[in-house]
């Protein structure tokens, strides 16, 4: 529980830069999501890419976001000309607001070729989602980042991530009913119209986060005070200091685990609905819309569980419920089981939401009393390098039962009980089994509660960081 002694170590943020940062969390979920769920299935069933490709181009593209991830967060996460005058994380947001929009609406326009050149689009789809990734590392990193530096109490993460994740539920169902309106099985001019209404919407959003990313005097000091009285250490020093720290790499492995199974889950959102229940995708509106309630009525119980149990105990039972809440995905076969399980799956997914974000910003905290100075953008990029298991994941999963399934990816296909018994698998079973497996992991080795973390914040404002 915050004390009000954690309370008054710092200058507490306003809620309009909590609320700004709202929609710099909207974009980030949104295309991360959007990018799970829709891109696989476009190339694979609309572009009829065999899935071999695509799976290799996910996996290319995995291993790009692994090595580009850590090594951009790491040489972005320091003073710079500019630093004193516009901040050390606000520029970058700015510089990568816009290109990872423009790359996203790029996605689905590839070149319009017959099947005989089809490696020509495999080529396309590797690069362009590469440059995606690229800009979209900057932006994330620096997010993520600004959240640690800009709302430092336990009582500020809590009530700084209880107004995100609302302006980011409601953000994201908006922005998901767009794809369910539009999209047509077996009509690509579809992909591409709802790809540029979202485009328009999130270039909006941009605009309302930067009203909130300005960096006070004080942090831009500490920033570069931080640089100048410590000894830099390398990018893999930085990683090979963050990685010793026990409950820094709990929370990475738990939130992988998060995000993989989440990524599987999306991504088979669409072949669940075209071919297990047999209905238009305008129907993931309905879907959509009850796991949004089941989330949103959860925020308010969750977050005061959360003051009262604590980060810890909030999430290792709500990766237990969300386990649970996966399993019915095995046999459920008409759209109102669907999004009954899918209102119960979204209220262990809103507990677990609240305090992953805080607890990955302890760790961080953790990790720069050991480091002497902040590195955020860095153990972001670290972060984010493991992160990226989740598309490698997918891409590998997918692929795999997709061909031993014989699943055909013709858009208007009747698929064998052996290939919807395969989505089921990627879409449900898998899934619950990375969540169990977070819940055993987070009970046993996460420590950072407490005394213990009352301590390190008395230190982190002893020493100024």
């Amino acid at each position: 529980m915050a004390s009000e002694e954690d309370q008054s170590e710092w200058e507490i943020a306003s809620t309009n830069k909590m609320i700004s940062y709202g929609f710099g969390y909207l974009i980030i979920n949104y295309l991360l999501t959007a990018y799970a769920s829709i891109v696989f299935y476009f190339y694979e069933v609309e572009m009829g890419i065999p899935v071999v490709l695509v799976g290799l181009a996910f996996i290319i593209f995995a291993i790009w976001n692994m090595v580009n991830d850590p090594l951009l967060g790491y040489l972005t996460d320091k003073p710079l000309k500019w630093t004193r005058k516009w901040g050390m994380r606000a520029p970058w947001i700015v510089i990568s607001s816009f290109p990872i929009l423009i790359c996203y609406y790029l996605i689905f326009i590839p070149p319009d070729v017959n099947q005989e050149n089809i490696f020509i689009i495999f080529i396309y789809m590797v690069i362009i989602t590469c440059l995606f990734d690229t800009f979209f590392s900057i932006y994330n990193d620096h997010i993520y980042g600004g959240f640690t530096n800009q709302f430092r109490t336990e009582y500020e993460r809590r009530k700084g991530f209880a107004i995100i994740l609302i302006v980011t539920g409601f953000g994201s169902m908006f922005m998901g009913l767009i794809p369910a309106i539009f999209i047509k099985y077996g009509d690509k001019s579809s992909f591409v119209l709802a790809a540029l209404i979202v485009v328009i919407i999130l270039a909006i959003c941009n605009i309302f986060l930067f009203f909130g990313i300005k960096e006070s005097e004080e942090l831009k000091e500490t920033f570069i005070r931080g640089y100048e009285t410590s000894e830099e250490k390398s990018f893999f020093k930085t990683m090979k200091i963050a990685l010793k720290r026990k409950n820094y790499v709990v929370i990475l492995v738990a939130y992988t685990m998060i995000v993989t199974a989440q990524t599987l889950a999306n991504a088979s959102q669409i072949y669940f609905v075209k071919d297990v229940l047999g209905v238009p995708y305008s129907n993931v509106v309905f879907i959509g819309l009850a796991g949004f309630v089941g989330f949103l009525f959860s925020i308010p119980f969750w977050t005061n569980f959360a003051r009262k149990r604590g980060f810890k105990k909030t999430l290792v039972l709500c990766t237990i419920l969300a386990a649970i809440s996966y399993i019915p995905t095995l046999w459920i076969t008409t759209i109102e089981e669907r999004i009954f399980f899918t209102f119960l799956g979204g209220i262990p997914f809103a507990g677990y939401t609240v305090v992953i974000m805080p607890m990955a910003a302890d760790t961080m905290d953790d990790v720069a009393l050991t480091l002497g100075r902040r590195a955020e953008g860095a153990l972001a990029g670290i972060r984010m390098f493991f992160f990226r298991i989740a598309f490698l994941v997918q891409g590998v999963v997918i692929m795999f039962v997709h061909i031993v399934t014989a699943y055909n990816p013709d858009p208007h296909a009747t698929q064998t009980p052996l290939a919807i018994w395969g989505i089921r698998v990627h879409a449900g079973l898998i899934p619950a089994i990375l969540m169990l497996v977070i819940s055993l992991i987070v009970y046993k080795w996460y420590d950072l509660t407490g005394e213990r973390k009352q301590n390190m914040l008395k230190e982190l404002k002893a020493k100024g960081l």
